[in-house]
């Protein structure tokens, strides 16, 4: 029994999703860094966010929930334009300087079927496809 659980702690899987939720954890420190330094300040200036979180519609509480929808937008709009792109760009950018090419799109299930309604006709014509 202890021999199965040393082996499912030590399997690649496993070290490699700790190793995630440790970066991811160390990562949302500094994504919340940047939403409160630079973007809370700008949309400070624009209206009132604790209004916001305050308003309430009879017995419920729904500034609550649109204040979380609005800083999940925000959080996810940083993650996104501030890392993500700039990275993907990066990526983009190094590859073309190494002579990596972008793969070229999968051939869709659309073209696979023409493809073959091409090579019925040209089989039921008597012709080769192309010829």
């Amino acid at each position: 029994m202890l021999d199965g659980f040393k082996k499912f702690l030590l399997r690649g899987n496993v070290v490699e999703l700790a190793t995630a939720v440790v970066i991811g954890t160390a990562f949302t420190g500094i994504v919340t860094a940047f939403t409160e330094a630079i973007i809370n300040p700008l949309l400070a200036m624009a209206f009132d966010a604790d209004a916001l979180s305050d308003a309430t519609v009879g017995p419920f509480r729904i500034g609550l929930l649109l204040a979380a929808m609005i800083n999940f937008l925000i959080i996810a709009a940083v993650v996104y334009f501030v890392l993500i792109f700039p990275m993907a760009k990066l990526k983009e950018r190094m590859d073309r300087r190494r002579g990596i090419q972008p793969d070229e799109p999968a051939e869709t299930d659309v073209e696979v079927l023409q493809d073959i309604r091409e090579l019925l006709r040209a089989q039921q014509a008597g012709t080769a496809p192309g010829a």
